[in-house]
């Protein structure tokens, strides 16, 4: 397995491709996907992702292709068709509880394991909206991966 990829740059960018920012999060859009060392076919396959729905970032683009690092820094080049633009976070807290409202007051709607993909519905300055399984609520940003610090998602 290779070495974690590095960080992207702090500057905020915008890809070549699809001019879109980089870095930026979008989820897998397969349940098998394979990971290469370069932006193609004929590079190294160095490892699969298994699990669909999972977020990933977007770290650079070439062609059709797109850089990306999981939640463990690891990394490397997907085809772009095998990546969503849809939203989704993963639970970095055992026992996240998910509240009705902004704020650690509210009551709790549900609780969530460490490991959990959700659906991001939207993002204030320190709370998101996520749901799953037919449970939807609010939880801290610093629980979750799949969404900038900063990130407001309406």
């Amino acid at each position: 397995m290779q070495d974690p990829l590095p960080a992207p740059e702090p500057a905020a960018s915008v890809g070549p491709v699809t001019n879109l920012p980089l870095p930026r999060f979008v989820s897998m859009k397969s349940s098998r996907a394979n990971v290469r060392r370069g932006p193609s076919k004929t590079h190294r396959i160095d490892w699969e992702f298994l699990r669909k729905g999972l977020p990933v970032e977007i770290i650079a683009e070439y062609g059709h292709w797109r850089r990306i690092r999981d939640h463990d820094g690891m990394g490397g080049w997907v085809h772009y068709a095998l990546i969503s633009g849809h939203r989704t976070v993963l639970v970095e807290k055992n026992l996240l509880e998910l509240r009705f409202r902004p704020g650690a007051n509210s009551r709790v709607t549900a609780k969530l394991e460490a490991g959990v993909i959700a659906d991001l519905e939207e993002c204030e300055a320190d709370w998101c909206q996520v749901s799953v399984a037919g449970y939807s609520g609010w939880a801290p940003k610093t629980a979750l991966w799949g969404v900038g610090k900063d990130e407001i998602v309406e």
